[in-house]
């Protein structure tokens, strides 16, 4: 079990000196019982891998600043119906990418039973017995369905305060025995739905951009999709640590689904903004790689998850990418181009970008300067 033993909120002198991390990690890591371990132990202070180092030293906070704004809410209702209202939520979507880099998006279609079971698959995933969950453990990156804690937990500098189960679901949908029975038949059903609902929001990025609304998905962004059931159990000390550390995803967009817990919060102009939960409603960040071919329009933008004293929370991200293995290269449209403004990034595959994002981690950084021109 991971030592706990901490006698301050600021790590002394001499512990800095005999602090091995890389020990400590390896003992986190070999439990395969995640986070959730932890707490099912009964920690009162959590280990020292969990603590950003800036926060010991008061440099860093993790509140958020009051915005008169918010991340905008798009109600998709009528949208098929009704030309001219789809031609306003086109607009709204381009305003919201380019300024914030994310949306909430409610009348989405998707049933409220369908998200409802997606979240209680996951806690069910994640609470089962944990010999039984063990079983799934792996840091195998072949593998389409696998449970861990921390996919970057040797490349960080702070562990986060979350547990993940993850699942390819395309190109090569994994077979429904390869899938956690406990949420087999709830997966594969918002998987389908869910893709579905991407192929839509692909549809109107391109029209947004001002492009022919296949124009993303012909260039093969939407044929590989990993689904991610995030779990972030109660913290007993959430002013030290994070549940997911400031980032921004490598693919096209995410669509998360989030329970009512909350803890999401948005980069916006310098201030973290929260994105508080709505029922029923989907959030929708763009990605690097849209950044990239958009050529800078639309932003990804950095965002984080708070931990809390309160939980779990549970959350269910979707991203859309193209094929890892295919050796297509992605680089801003041309279309996008005209006379007097040229591409701010060089040609990349999506093997080479990810490799390079996985091997950094969550260090808050973005990975789009390895590849600017």
């Amino acid at each position: 079990m991971v030592s706990s033993s901490r006698s301050s909120d600021k790590i002394p002198a001499e512990k800095v000196s005999d602090y091995d991390r890389e020990s400590e990690l390896k003992s986190f890591d070999d439990t395969k019982l995640g986070v959730k371990g932890l707490v099912d132990a009964g920690l009162t202070k959590i280990p020292w891998m969990f603590i950003e180092e800036r926060q010991t030293t008061g440099m860093i906070t993790w509140g958020c600043t009051e915005s008169p704004e918010s991340v905008p809410v798009i109600d998709f209702k009528e949208m098929d119906k009704d030309a001219a209202v789809r031609t306003q939520i086109i607009k709204k979507v381009g305003e919201a990418c380019e300024k914030w880099g994310f949306f909430q998006v409610v009348n989405h279609g998707i049933p409220q039973s369908v998200l409802n079971g997606i979240i209680d698959g996951i806690r069910r995933f994640h609470e089962q017995d944990a010999e039984t969950k063990k079983e799934w453990y792996s840091r195998d990156p072949q593998k389409k369905v696998k449970f861990n804690s921390n996919f970057d937990l040797y490349q960080s500098r702070m562990a986060n305060w979350r547990d993940t189960l993850g699942c390819t679901m395309a190109p090569n949908p994994p077979n429904p025995e390869q899938l956690p029975a406990v949420c087999r038949d709830v997966a594969m059903e918002y998987s389908e739905q869910v893709v579905k609902l991407g192929l839509t929001l692909f549809q109107l990025l391109s029209e947004a951009l001002g492009l022919n609304p296949n124009h993303l998905k012909d260039m093969g962004c939407a044929e590989s999709i990993l689904i991610l059931g995030h779990y972030y159990p109660p913290c007993p000390e959430p002013q030290l640590t994070l549940g997911t550390s400031s980032h921004t995803d490598p693919d096209f967009f995410t669509i998360l689904l989030q329970d009512q817990i909350g803890g999401l919060q948005v980069l916006h102009e310098d201030q973290w903004v929260d994105v508080p939960p709505i029922p029923g409603a989907l959030v929708i960040n763009m990605g690097d790689l849209l950044q990239l071919v958009s050529n800078n329009k639309f932003k990804s933008i950095f965002h984080r998850v708070l931990a809390k004293h309160v939980g779990p929370r549970i959350s269910v991200a979707c991203f859309f990418r193209g094929q890892l293995n295919s050796t297509r290269l992605y680089c801003p449209i041309k279309e996008l181009l005209p006379e007097g403004n040229p591409p701010i990034y060089r040609e990349t595959t999506i093997n080479e970008y990810l490799t390079y994002y996985y091997s950094k981690g969550l260090d808050g950084n973005s990975s789009l300067p390895h590849i600017k021109l």
